[in-house]
């Protein structure tokens, strides 16, 4: 199944469009996020959201809105002046979810991870739940057995 989380800053605001045939909305955004490593450039995809979504995607969301994108990805190709052919990724948009500034972080740097010497926070003591006067729990009926999951072949 193709499904994609991608976290991402707008770079290019949402352009509202409508389909021909039964004027269906469309909205195209371009959108940058971090590459893998430090010294890899940001990379950038192209957005693509239908319906009631891109409307929402042109009222609510603008440059340099950080969102989570939630997705499928899929690949066109393009002709280029220069002769040949290239391709490029392109999403389409289910969901959008807008992240709450976080101050002054950029997308290339990870948020701070809390140190080892910082006191936990406090939590309260819970209460266990009382019993009920159900029947007793059914055992297994077969017995558990360890799974290795290093030994996946993917």
């Amino acid at each position: 199944m193709n499904h994609c989380m991608l976290m991402a800053e707008i770079i290019a605001a949402p352009q509202l469009r409508y389909t021909q045939d039964n004027q269906t909305a469309i909205a195209e955004m371009t959108v940058a996020f971090p590459g893998l490593r430090d010294d890899d450039p940001a990379q950038q995809i192209k957005v693509i959201g239908w319906g009631n979504l891109a409307q929402e995607m042109q009222e609510r969301y603008q440059t340099g809105d950080r969102v989570l994108l939630e997705g499928r990805l899929g690949m066109n190709t393009v002709d280029r002046p220069e002769g040949f052919k290239e391709k490029r990724a392109e999403m389409t948009a289910q969901r959008v979810h807008r992240i709450a500034d976080l101050g002054a972080m950029t997308m290339a740097q990870p948020a701070p991870m809390p140190s080892a010497g910082a006191p936990a926070p406090a939590v309260a003591p819970s209460t266990p739940p009382a019993r009920s006067q159900a029947a007793p729990p059914v055992a297994p009926t077969e017995p558990a057995t360890d799974v290795d999951y290093d030994d996946i072949p993917f």
